[in-house]
């Protein structure tokens, strides 16, 4: 999945944490709820101003992420 238009980074912005669609929600928030046993529906249902490809954007940019510290760390 292509994340880049969703997950955005501001520097004035929650600190520069990646943050959805230049929300305060920042993709840390949604993992953080998704490893507390939220399903994606409730999530969904909690902030209304998301989309499920939001989610999947999360999902995808921490992924993509830990395969980045992989690497590197090769």
């Amino acid at each position: 999945m292509d994340y880049q238009h969703i997950i955005t980074i501001e520097p004035g912005k929650r600190s520069g944490k990646p943050c959805i669609r230049g929300m305060r929600i920042t993709v840390y928030d949604i993992l953080e709820y998704l490893a507390g046993g939220m399903t994606e529906a409730e999530i969904l249902e909690d902030f209304s101003e998301l989309t499920s490809e939001d989610i999947k954007a999360c999902l995808a940019f921490a992924a993509d992420r830990e395969k980045k510290l992989f690497v590197a760390s090769l």
